[in-house]
């Protein structure tokens, strides 16, 4: 079974690093995808989401961001909703 939160990630990056940490802190399971040395992962990304950068973060097949919204959806309190399958909105 895959799980419902994926992290595109770099093996260098500290925002990357951040929001792993965040996830871990929130007891969530994530599948972390290494993009460092993937030009498939990563035009999966751009063709995806249409940002180059990374982390890039999925929940339940969605794209949220990166590091910066994964914050303010818990800061906004709405992460743990979007975590039980619920919409933000």
């Amino acid at each position: 079974m895959s799980k419902s939160v994926k992290v595109y990630s770099t093996d260098y990056c500290p925002y990357c690093d951040r929001a792993k940490a965040l996830l871990r802190k929130k007891g969530v399971e994530f599948e972390d995808i290494d993009v460092t040395h993937s030009p498939e992962q990563r035009n999966f990304l751009i063709e995806a989401t249409g940002r180059r950068t990374v982390p890039q973060i999925f929940i339940h097949g969605t794209p949220i961001g990166g590091c910066d919204e994964l914050y303010a959806l818990d800061r906004a309190g709405k992460l743990e909703t979007m975590l039980m399958g619920s919409s933000t909105t």
